[in-house]
């Protein structure tokens, strides 16, 4: 994994999305994972969605992703 990899530097508690490569042989290449920020470490991300609960992504998985802003309610 490389060092300048923009999701080291998210902050817990931030949403996110992240676009994660699917294990080859998948009928899809990528699926998004949409959630909070639960921990971020040299292994990857831990985010909390509201459909799936707590999800991990290796670093080697994230294609790429982005912090986006909380939903309105």
């Amino acid at each position: 994994m490389a060092d300048d990899d923009p999701w080291r530097g998210w902050p817990v508690g931030a949403r996110a999305m992240v676009r994660r490569r699917l294990p080859e042989g998948d009928t899809h290449r990528f699926t998004d994972v949409v959630g909070d920020l639960i921990e971020v470490d040299d292994d990857g991300l831990l985010l909390r969605t509201r459909r799936h609960g707590d999800v991990r992504v290796p670093g080697d998985q994230i294609a790429i992703g982005k912090l986006v802003p909380r939903p309105r309610r």
